[in-house]
C-alpha cells in the first residue's frame, strides 16, 4: 500500500536581498576582497571557478551552477573537465593541486565530517601554499554564502516537503 503525502501549498521566495540589501552588499564586498587576496596568493581564476562550481553543485544551487559553469568556460575551462567535476576523485583530468583545492572546498562545504576536513587540510598543505589554501577556503566560504542566499530566496514548488 502506497501512502500519499498531503499536497503542500507553494511558498513564495524569501526576499533576502530585497529586505537586507546592506547585508547582501557586505557579502558582495567580501567576495571582492577574497578575489583580490586569492589572486595575490597565486590562485588562478580557472581553479577558483572549479572550487565555486563544486561547492554550488554540492549545495544544489541551480543558479550558481549555471553562473560558475559559464565563468569557468570563460576562464578557459574545457567542457570535458566541467562534465567530470562531479566525479573529480575518479577522474584523471584534475591535477594534484586542483584535487587538493577541491577536497578542501568540499570539506568547507560539508562541515559535518571533521575527519574529511583534517584530511583535506593535510592534502592541501602538500601542494598549496598556506595563503593559497586559506583563500581556497575563503572562496568556498563566500560561494557557500551566495548558494544559501540563492537557494533560500527561490520559490518552493507546491507539494515539496
Amino acid at each position: 500500500m502506497t501512502e500519499t503525502l498531503p499536497q503542500l501549498p507553494a511558498v513564495p521566495p524569501l526576499p533576502m536581498t530585497e529586505l537586507g540589501p546592506q547585508a547582501f552588499a557586505a557579502v558582495h564586498a567580501l567576495h571582492g576582497v577574497v578575489e583580490e587576496a586569492a589572486a595575490a596568493a597565486g590562485l588562478e581564476p580557472p581553479l577558483l571557478e572549479l572550487v565555486r562550481l563544486r561547492c554550488s553543485q554540492l549545495n544544489g544551487c541551480v543558479y550558481c551552477v549555471d553562473l560558475h559553469t559559464t565563468a569557468a568556460r570563460k576562464a578557459g575551462e574545457r567542457d570535458e573537465r566541467l562534465a567530470q567535476l562531479v566525479v573529480w576523485r575518479e577522474s584523471e583530468l584534475f591535477t594534484p593541486r586542483e584535487r587538493a583545492a577541491l577536497a578542501l572546498a568540499e570539506a568547507v562545504t560539508r562541515l559535518t565530517d571533521r575527519a574529511e576536513g583534517v584530511r583535506a587540510r593535510r592534502a592541501a598543505s602538500a601542494v598549496l601554499s598556506e595563503p593559497e589554501a586559506a583563500f581556497v577556503a575563503w572562496a568556498a566560504t563566500v560561494v557557500n554564502t551566495y548558494n544559501r542566499i540563492a537557494v533560500t530566496s527561490r520559490p518552493v514548488a507546491a507539494g515539496t516537503p
